[in-house]
């Protein structure tokens, strides 16, 4: 790093940002020897570590086991029905956070050779980056800024305490009747988990619960919520929000008229969208328009070949997991030269549920709509899964989107269906025939094998038909 005065550096990378985008470029670029700057003005750890997929999953994990209290009399176990002690819960929270925390940390990325600077920044010039105590001239920028939660233009809803991602987890008390806008990833992993923690839930959909995952999956995920006691209802507008005595009024609307809903507690999960506020992005030659910063595949600027948009605000979907690959691509086409891209690996997304939803790029729904006929689709439930059968968790199926022998999608909904995937994934982001995912030994018995015999399923059927397949599964199950 060079300095031509106090507060004026010289850097090879200036990353704003420090979420899982923003530190997976920094950490790459300063472990090859670059001059890095991070500016961060929040902690460290972006949404994913602070609030967002690390609290979620504890708080589903604690959830679980008081669906398992629940349900044990099925197995031959009596337990008395659980009681939740929300502070206690709050605590697993905090512990998983804190226990990830170092790897996020200041202290981690200042060993590893990175300059972080915990102010907000934004662009003066197309090169350079600038806070209240520094400025930094850079050969390369990256806007790794995130998402915050999209609040809808409801009437009304601004007169109320409302809840988001943000701040869900540290409520003073266990919302007695929970009711959340919205019925994707977010709103139904929180509505499964606040209903086996003991409150009432109602969440309410303007569209389909689970709208981006397989239509078929998403139902058997919604039927499931249901049957646990949350109230689901799609189709519904909210078109008002109110509060009076400690109460919270919702007036939703479908298409036999309106009515209200009211609860103690209003969880707004209707989306995301981009962090660009402050950034002054036109001083820095950044083109956006109403959905946010012109980004090519390649992850640029349209407008600035200086400057790189990973994570969530690149606009290319809202991952963890895709924030990183942004990073990795990042290192590979800015150092290495390589032509990775955004969309160059199909990418996966669950919602933890219980059953779980996993999705591989196309659903069956989209594929039709774009190769019509030219598909096959080959499924295997979980009903036929020894692991499964032997668990009492048969609620389930894995299902093939193959097209001229390579898979074009996949979907699992069962238990661990976001584990499951990884296979049919790692298949199709290597450009494996499905043929592959039949040629190997899967130990038995595991929930995995129902991707191999969905596999296996596809070319039984297609040479010898729907009858050899029920032999074929007879015989594998044959020690």
């Amino acid at each position: 790093m060079t300095t031509d005065s106090p507060n004026h550096l010289k850097a090879d990378l200036v990353v704003i940002g420090a979420g899982s985008a923003g530190l997976s470029a920094a950490a790459g670029a300063a472990m090859l020897g670059l001059d890095v700057v991070l500016f961060e003005k929040g902690e460290l750890g972006g949404d994913c570590l602070n609030s967002g997929c690390v609290p979620s999953k504890a708080l589903l994990s604690a959830a679980k086991y008081a669906a398992a209290a629940r349900e044990s009399s099925k197995y031959g176990i009596t337990t008395v029905e659980p009681v939740t002690h929300w502070p206690s819960v709050q605590q697993h929270i905090r512990k998983a956070i804190d226990t990830i925390a170092p790897v996020d940390s200041q202290e981690r990325f200042e060993g590893l050779g990175v300059n972080v600077i915990r102010e907000h920044a934004h662009f003066t010039n197309p090169n350079t980056v600038a806070s209240e105590s520094t400025i930094v001239q850079a050969r390369r920028i990256i806007i790794a800024t995130g998402s915050v939660p999209a609040i809808p233009p409801i009437p009304g809803l601004d007169t109320v305490d409302y809840l988001t991602n943000e701040t869900i987890f540290w409520t003073r008390e266990l919302p007695d009747h929970l009711l959340i806008l919205g019925a994707g990833p977010i709103g139904m992993e929180m509505a499964q988990a606040f209903r086996r923690l003991g409150s009432a839930v109602t969440v309410i959909e303007m569209d389909k619960a689970l709208a981006r995952s397989d239509s078929e999956h998403a139902e058997i995920a919604t039927a499931a919520l249901r049957d646990e006691g949350v109230t689901i209802l799609e189709k519904h507008k909210a078109v008002a929000v109110s509060k009076a005595n400690g109460t919270i009024s919702v007036e939703v609307e479908d298409e036999s008229g309106r009515k209200t809903v009211t609860g103690s507690h209003l969880l707004v999960a209707t989306g995301r969208k981009s962090v660009t506020d402050g950034l002054a992005l036109e001083a820095g030659d950044v083109e956006t328009d109403r959905q946010g910063i012109l980004v090519t595949d390649k992850l640029r600027s349209v407008s600035n070949k200086h400057v790189w948009v990973l994570g969530d605000v690149a606009g290319k979907g809202q991952f963890t997991h895709l924030a990183g690959w942004h990073g990795s691509v990042f290192i590979r086409r800015a150092l290495f030269k390589q032509g990775s891209k955004s969309s160059s690996l199909p990418l996966p997304a669950v919602t933890y549920t219980s059953p779980e939803v996993a999705q591989l790029a196309m659903t069956e729904d989209e594929a039709r709509a774009e190769y019509g006929d030219d598909i096959d689709v080959s499924r295997f439930g979980f009903d036929e899964n020894d692991r499964a059968i032997a668990e009492g968790k048969t609620k389930g199926e894995c299902k093939l989107i193959i097209r001229k022998g390579k898979l074009v999608g996949a979907s699992v909904v069962g238990e661990g269906a976001g584990d499951i995937i990884q296979l049919a994934t790692y298949a199709m982001s290597n450009g494996m025939k499905v043929q592959s995912l039949t040629n190997f030994i899967s130990p038995y018995p595991t929930r995995t094998e129902v991707v191999k015999r969905a596999a296996s399923a596809h070319f039984t059927d297609t040479v010898f038909g729907k009858p050899a397949r029920m032999l074929v599964s007879l015989l594998q199950r044959i020690p």
